[in-house]
């Protein structure tokens, strides 16, 4: 009963959370039943191993068209505990400030197309450059990190003058932090981690597409959202227009009415930009943001 209850609450919370705790939910669940299964093949003397590089990204090209999955797989994959940790926490601060900015499913879509630009990059590299020519055939790649800068990239390029509070530092410019975790990544390009390091530029660029592709009107994490709602069963087809019919009285009346709530809400559009121009985007609540995002989409 103790357990049945446990689990339950755990779906609950999960149904009730928003992206950013789902999101940790499956990288914690994840990282709990690989853990638990090798611990179940350590005690038969198995190889606890050999099985988790089916569900981390290969470098080698031949072995990742064996296992293409594992694209999608690794960015929810840790090699220790701290690994998550981090990684679980960058995610958390972050997502919380993406979300004032952005929507839940392009956070969610932006999570996915960072670790997939994250994992591309890593095969290209490894594949093109001379240098890991050695270490090409038995690399594998694992981790959200490349998500997760996604996300921090996403927020600085929309938000570059915000501050965060670091410790021992103080306020510092997103735009600044942003620049910092780039050049440090630039520069272990040829250590150990190298492959991780590429990832991170890789997620690095997804977040600068997605944000300012956005502020031109197109949404890199379309194509990834749609896909996620077609196989959580959650897409449905556009509805048909239905033919037209003719009313007897009251047309006048109708008439009036759509001009009314068509001539409000673009009084309020209109308040909203005057706001926007006035005090900037940051002046803005939850609602005027929606409301203006919607309006840009008609």
């Amino acid at each position: 009963m103790a357990a049945g209850g446990f689990i339950t609450d755990l779906k609950q919370k999960f149904r009730q959370g928003d992206i950013v705790t789902r999101l940790i939910f499956l990288n914690v669940g994840a990282f709990l039943l690989v853990s638990l299964v090798s611990l179940f093949l350590t005690l038969f003397r198995w190889n606890a191993y050999a099985w988790l590089h089916w569900l981390e990204l290969p470098a080698w090209v031949s072995a990742f068209v064996r296992q293409p999955w594992s694209l999608i797989t690794y960015m929810f994959m840790h090699a220790g505990l701290l690994h998550l940790l981090f990684n679980m926490l960058w995610l958390y601060w972050f997502g919380r400030l993406f979300l004032n900015i952005f929507s839940s499913k392009h956070l969610r879509g932006l999570y996915v197309l960072g670790g997939i630009c994250g994992g591309l990059l890593y095969m290209i590299a490894y594949n093109v450059f001379p240098y890991f020519e050695d270490a090409v055939f038995g690399s594998y790649l694992l981790g959200a990190s490349a998500s997760v800068l996604a996300i921090v990239i996403a927020t600085a390029v929309r938000e570059p003058d915000y501050q965060v509070q670091l410790l021992f530092i103080g306020g510092v410019r997103l735009k600044y932090m942003a620049l910092f975790m780039i050049v440090l990544d630039l520069m272990f390009l040829t250590a150990e981690n190298a492959g991780g390091h590429i990832a991170h530029l890789g997620g690095a660029l997804a977040g600068w597409w997605f944000a300012s592709g956005l502020q031109r009107g197109h949404d890199a994490t379309r194509w990834i959202n749609r896909v996620i709602d077609f196989i959580g069963g959650r897409w449905s087809p556009k509805p048909r227009k239905p033919k037209m019919k003719v009313h007897y009285g009251g047309g006048r009346q109708q008439d009036y009415d759509f001009n009314a709530r068509k001539k409000a809400q673009a009084a309020e559009v209109d308040r909203i930009l005057d706001k926007l121009r006035k005090s900037g985007y940051g002046s803005l609540t939850d609602e005027e943001k929606k409301s203006l995002f919607d309006a840009s989409k008609k």
